[in-house]
């Protein structure tokens, strides 16, 4: 009777066994899939980041920040942001009662002000206006004395027509 209970205790230990062999087995398999998965996820989103970044250079190509020729214009200025004051100064124009000045157009829903700035270089500046309602863009021609005033000149403008 003893040798049947240690062959019952044996044999269970064994199929305790086997199952924490089969168990443990899948489960490496299945965390082993997760882990590919996760690496064809991070080479996805690597690829991605690289697009991506291809198309921030790509917009950042007509900026002054990133056109060393256009900013050795400002060297003797001193200026560590020159596009971010020029575009301060430029927004200073909103503050003038009624419609931006350098805005050809009269506001139909309110006054026409300058909203979106991107300064192409050490010449020229694109930029959006609205009333809220109607919208449109002008392009500028700019420039930053040495007394550090900068003088706007309106090079050719347009407004959207609203469609209903």
């Amino acid at each position: 009777m003893k040798s049947k209970i240690f062959l019952y205790l044996f044999i269970f230990a064994a199929l305790i066994a086997l199952y924490q062999f089969v168990s443990a087995n899948n489960m490496v398999k299945d965390k082993n899939g997760k882990i590919e998965n996760l690496e064809k996820d991070i080479t996805q989103m690597q690829d991605s980041i690289q697009k991506l970044n291809l198309k921030v250079l790509d917009v950042q190509y007509f900026t002054l920040d990133n056109n060393d020729d256009a900013l050795a214009y400002y060297d003797h200025l001193q200026l560590e942001q020159p596009s971010r004051y020029i575009e301060d100064k430029l927004l200073e124009t909103n503050e003038s009662k009624g419609d931006n000045p350098l805005v050809p157009y009269e506001g139909m829903e309110g006054d026409f002000k300058i909203n979106k700035i991107k300064t192409l270089n050490h010449k020229w500046i694109i930029a959006d206006f609205s009333d809220g309602q109607y919208w449109g863009e002008v392009l500028i021609k700019y420039e930053l004395k040495d007394d550090m005033s900068v003088d706007f000149t309106l090079l050719d403008h347009l407004l959207y027509t609203r469609s209903n």
